[in-house]
């Protein structure tokens, strides 16, 4: 089992998740696998995912104030190989493949 591709990823900061939609090379491009995985088990296998932390403001019309989201941007190269190892060591984790 090897990830062909990252379709999606989303790091979930406040709730220590990482969610993660992929295809690997046995996938067709009709099949998507998904899996979260606690965020914190990236620095457990050694890896540093994160490139830069964006802060994003938005308006809100009514009451003029600014709400703050983070959003988090990850080396995706740095991913692939995170789950392919994470999935080597755990291969019961690995989700099953689902139509797209």
């Amino acid at each position: 089992m090897e990830i062909k591709e990252i379709v999606s990823y989303t790091v979930l900061p406040s709730a220590n998740i990482l969610e993660v939609t992929f295809r690997t090379i046995d996938d067709t491009d009709d099949h998507i696998r998904n899996v979260e995985i606690e965020y914190n088990e990236v620095a457990n296998y050694g890896f540093e995912l994160e490139t830069e932390s964006i802060d994003f403001f938005f308006d809100d019309d009514d009451d003029f104030e600014k709400e703050e989201s983070e959003s988090v941007e990850l080396d995706e190269e740095e991913l692939v190989t995170f789950l392919n190892e994470y999935f080597l060591l755990n291969p019961e984790k690995l989700p099953e493949a689902t139509i797209f």
